[in-house]
């Protein structure tokens, strides 16, 4: 039981982040700022790394999953538009923001949260010293995943019930995908083809949504220090566990 016991703290971290988020929601483009930083950082520190070494380890073709990252990007923007467009008006189309664009992101993050849980389970099926790894660094960074569920929410004029309602559904995935591990296994070769797209929506979502939307109204030297702190905090996450 020790992986759903990790799962757990993983969703006591990340119920705790999207909680920050809910209390501080009138500073919204400070928190933007900084989760726009950790979407980017994450990509490129941790996603993407991991799909080179799994690519390495089991001599697969990376032409596919840099296909799939490009198709991620691709994705999530034509979604978010399709949303705007066909549910919303023309000026929600040049800000991005529209209820549906919100959910569509969460959801996303929801399912990479559920491979977080599975992350922990298959660490902990190796031995405890990998699973405690995978657990320390998943839990490090779901704080971070509960401040992005709840600003992509409400930044998209979702309200803070539904902000809630999706919290609670990301926190919860980790404990799903630990679960779920001890009844299936995800092939690399797939495995390597997510971890591309999920690359590609995490940059769309923080250099297209968040970084506009956090300096829209209030740019300053201060959010630009945010977003840095937000990309450091997931290098020494990543580097130092």
């Amino acid at each position: 039981m020790q992986p759903v016991f990790f799962a757990i703290l993983a969703f006591i971290s990340t119920f705790l982040g999207g909680l920050f988020s809910l209390h501080h929601h009138k500073r919204l483009h400070y928190i933007m700022s900084f989760t726009a930083g950790v979407l980017i950082a994450v990509a490129f520190f941790d996603i993407i790394p991991e799909l080179f070494a799994l690519v390495e380890e089991h001599h697969l073709d990376i032409t596919p999953s840099l296909i799939a990252l490009v198709s991620g990007f691709f994705v999530i923007h034509i979604l978010e538009k399709y949303a705007v467009l066909h549910h919303g008006h023309e000026s929600e189309y040049a800000s991005h923001r529209h209820p549906h664009v919100g959910m569509v992101s969460t959801l996303g993050l929801i399912f990479h949260s559920v491979l977080d849980g599975v992350g922990i389970g298959l660490g902990f099926h190796v031995s405890p010293q990998v699973g405690l790894l995978v657990a320390i660094a998943v839990i490090a960074h779901d704080f971070s995943d509960g401040l992005n569920t709840v600003s992509l929410m409400l930044v998209n004029k979702n309200t803070r019930k539904k902000a809630f309602t999706f919290l609670v559904l990301d926190a919860l995935a980790p404990v799903l995908g630990a679960i779920s591990t001890f009844f299936i296994t995800i092939p690399e070769s797939i495995l390597v083809l997510y971890l591309g797209f999920f690359a590609g929506f995490l940059l769309y979502i923080g250099a297209s949504d968040l970084l506009p939307e956090a300096h829209s109204k209030h740019s300053s030297w201060k959010m630009i220090a945010l977003t840095i702190a937000g990309a450091v905090f997931i290098f020494i996450v990543t580097r130092f566990t």
